[in-house]
């Protein structure tokens, strides 16, 4: 029970530092440094009625809705396409989802959606997002997607020619 109250604190790296932990994921590290460090689309978004619950709040379930537009709106950006990527037998598929809610979106508000590529492995990639009015946060999250062979659905690397435009920023538009 000592070690427990006598251990040091751990800190909790951030995403593009080395990990002391393990070299094999310096490789990693450095490829995820790559990455256009911050480079963040907005999309507007208007909350719509059918949105809304019975108390008149966007319902929680439409924020993953709102990440998949930005995500493909990101893509769209980078000059990258879902369709395309299907057309090559290749997927990214949602294996982890995660949002938090900091105040309620009503029927009408003007949202941005503010997408970020956080991660970039070898067969995964996590992207961010910050869903905001006017100027403040009201929910943030992220969704990790893992790359597959949509024939077999079984795991494999992300291209190269793909992974090497999403290091690159998207464009503004």
């Amino acid at each position: 029970m000592s070690s427990l109250c006598c251990s040091p604190p751990r800190t909790r790296l951030r995403a593009w530092e080395p990990s002391p932990r393990s070299a094999s994921r310096t490789s990693r590290d450095s490829r995820i440094a790559e990455i256009a460090a911050g480079a963040a689309h907005e999309t507007p978004i208007r909350a719509r009625y059918g949105e809304t619950d019975s108390q008149g709040i966007i319902n929680n379930a439409n924020y993953l809705s709102y990440f998949e537009i930005g995500r493909v709106e990101w893509l769209r950006a980078a000059g990258l396409s879902y369709r395309e990527l299907e057309e090559r037998g290749i997927g990214l598929v949602v294996t982890e989802a995660l949002t938090r809610y900091r105040a309620p979106a009503r029927f009408d508000d003007e949202l941005t959606l503010r997408t970020t590529l956080a991660e970039l492995g070898r067969a995964s990639l996590r992207f961010e997002y910050t869903v905001l009015r006017g100027g403040g946060e009201i929910s943030t999250g992220y969704t990790r997607h893992g790359c597959v062979d949509i024939a077999s659905g079984r795991p494999r690397r992300i291209p190269e020619d793909f992974a090497g435009a999403l290091r690159s920023e998207p464009s503004e538009g």
